[in-house]
């Protein structure tokens, strides 16, 4: 057989593989991540890719015959090396690598990490020591429950941010008894916590402890002959037994458990995970993994479960998959590092268990189904609209990576640029980026803005910078032939020649460029007009690409605005004195907060007025 050649480099570093736990980087040509593993020794694992004698599935065949490059990474333990592969992988999204796909924002119930905590409903996970329950398939349901519990219990229903100190007196829900009034500074901290901590255990499914201790209240208050209190607990406990009659009781057993299914083939894999809280079913959700088409079930069910609970809000006492698993064990100890106590990692065989697993496989069928059916559909409709625009504009090649900027200030405060991108005409939201724009700030010129924002990013590749080395093969400008022009300059300016192209908003006109010669022989620079059907894919996913990089330039602009000027906007407002600045940002947090407020919500702060709600909403309106 034939002794197989490897670049330079991979043989440079083969032989200075160490002998210790990490994690290992193969990059191609370009640079490009490709694949990213993790190892218990380094230079046993790294090398047995590259023996002549290996014998490689035909994935990490063509996988091998890439690497030009191999970095790593040394930790002290497989332990670590497994948290450190979970975040490169998220980080890099390597083509190569089983990738946890969640195209879908589930909606979750969270209680807040706030003196006095609320419970609301949110689409974002983050790390912000708050309590995350869920997620559920329907935000009907979440709301539907989130009702219930400001019925059930004195919750903070206005769903504003108090810190128990005297800012107002209570409205009305106080003196129907459905909040304790923390606004007022008449809510007992201890019988607060005392609530929360009810509705924490009604989110995990602990109903049947709640219904105890309300009955003994209600035979308590009936004792004490306070007949009221005894009949507002009585119907606390028969909403909560009208909820209990909708779950499904999937488990006799009344533990915390996780069921993960996997239904595969060559379209890829499907993964569908129960979440079952005290025997009931609370919710259930479905996954797609990218580039399991090559895989067996056990190595995409080991991935998912890495790359799954890498961010999970809640880790169960059980955790039930379908297949066993290589890296059980050590999946098994990081599970229980991370939830603090005993986490079992099963593959049931038999019994009840094994009916839940049987059970999520069947509706991981319906999923996989549907998302190939979904996935389908948005190639077909993508690869006609790079088509489409490739053929319109002349392009060279087809606009695979599509990359479109815009600007973001108000009268030059807080100017702000976005890069946002599509791939294969879907968003990759790992690839934006943002720049805070440095040129003149003070002095409106969104030509000269344009030009910065252009020149950084351009700039940034010629540089080598590893976050800016995928060059598009379109490049979109939101405006019209100034924009355009600035843009041009730039990237004349650092002799690249990618394509670019303007998109104005009115009457949604392309504006490409081209060169033109006069009379005199003179070459200059001008635009030619493309009009496209404004419902013609390849217009409707540059207008899609324009309106996000708007979107991501103005959240941006917003953030920095107002964190520059944390209240000072409000100082402008007529009327809005020291006093009532607090009071607001007290009320409402921020000066975002303040925004998103309507104007009765803000004329119920202390102090305020509705006419002066309206002149502080309109005047954040426009900032």
């Amino acid at each position: 057989m034939a002794k197989r050649s490897f670049p330079q480099a991979v043989s440079d570093k083969l032989e200075l593989l160490p002998v210790t736990p990490g994690c290992y980087i193969y990059r191609d040509e370009r640079a490009q991540v490709l694949y990213v593993g993790k190892a218990i020794s380094l230079r046993s694992r790294v090398r047995s890719y590259f023996q002549a004698s290996a014998k490689h599935s035909p994935r990490i065949a063509r996988l091998v015959s890439k690497v030009v490059d191999i970095e790593w990474l040394v930790v002290d333990s497989e332990l670590e090396a497994l948290v450190l592969e979970c975040n490169l992988i998220k980080q890099y999204r390597p083509p190569y690598n089983v990738r946890l796909r969640d195209d879908k924002s589930y909606p979750y119930i969270i209680i807040t990490n706030e003196k006095f905590p609320r419970v609301l409903f949110t689409r974002k996970l983050r790390k912000d020591g708050a309590q995350y329950f869920g997620p559920y398939t329907s935000a009907f349901a979440v709301r539907d429950t989130l009702q219930l519990l400001h019925k059930i219990f004195p919750l903070i229903p206005c769903g504003k941010s108090w810190s128990g100190a005297e800012v107002q007196r209570p409205c009305l829900y106080y003196h129907l008894g459905r909040c304790l009034a923390p606004c007022a500074g008449l809510s007992d901290g201890a019988e607060y916590k005392e609530i929360l901590g009810k509705v924490q255990r009604f989110l995990n499914g602990k109903e049947d402890v709640i219904l105890k201790d309300l009955q003994s209240e209600m035979a308590s208050a009936a004792e004490k002959l306070d007949f009221e209190r005894a009949a507002a607990i009585r119907d606390q406990i028969s909403a909560i037994e009208k909820i209990q009659e909708r779950q499904k009781v999937l488990s006799a057993d009344q533990i915390d458990q996780d069921v993960i299914a996997v239904v595969k083939d060559d379209r890829g894999a499907a993964i569908q995970m129960l979440y079952i809280r005290g025997g009931k079913l609370i919710g259930q959700r479905q996954y797609l993994l990218d580039g399991a088409s090559e895989v067996g079930s056990a190595e995409a069910v080991q991935e998912f479960v890495k790359q799954y609970y890498a961010d999970a809000p809640d880790i169960p006492r059980e955790v039930l998959l379908p297949v066993e698993i290589e890296e059980r064990n050590i999946v098994q100890s990081w599970l229980r590092q991370r939830r603090g106590s005993a986490v079992a990692v099963e593959v049931p065989q038999t019994g009840e268990k094994a009916r839940l697993v049987d059970l999520a496989a069947a509706n991981a069928e319906q999923a996989l189904n549907q998302f190939a059916l979904e996935l389908e559909q948005k190639e077909v409709w993508a690869e006609e609209a790079m088509q489409q625009l490739q053929d319109s504009l002349g392009l060279p090649t087809l606009p695979m990576r599509i990359e479109g900027f815009d600007i973001s200030n108000i009268s030059g405060t807080a100017p702000t640029a976005s890069m946002v991108v599509t791939e294969n005409g879907d968003s990759a939201k790992a690839e934006y980026r943002r720049f805070k724009i440095k040129w003149n700030p003070e002095s409106p010129n969104d030509f000269a803005m344009m030009n910065e924002a252009i020149m950084r990013r351009l700039k940034a590749y010629v540089d080598g910078d590893e976050k800016f080395q995928k060059l598009p093969d379109l490049i979109l400008i939101d405006g019209g032939k100034g924009q355009l022009s600035a843009a041009l300059k730039a990237r004349d300016t650092l002799g690249l020649t990618m394509p670019m192209v303007g998109l104005a908003k009115r009457f949604e006109l392309l504006y490409l460029p081209i060169e033109s010669v006069t009379p005199e022989g003179k070459v200059i620079a001008a635009f030619r007009e493309v009009e496209l059907p404004l419902n013609s894919p390849g217009l409707m996913l540059l207008r899609k690409l324009r309106d996000e990089a708007h979107r991501f330039a103005l959240s941006y602009h917003r953030k920095l605005r107002d964190k520059r000027m944390q209240g000072s906007a409000l100082e402008e407002v007529p009327g809005v004195g020291p006093r009532r600045r607090r009071l607001l940002l007290r009320t409402f947090g921020s000066v975002d907060g303040i925004r998103k407020a309507s104007v009765d919500e803000l004329a119920a702060v202390p102090t305020m007025t509705k006419a002066i709600a309206a002149k502080v909403k309109d005047y954040l309106q426009e900032a």
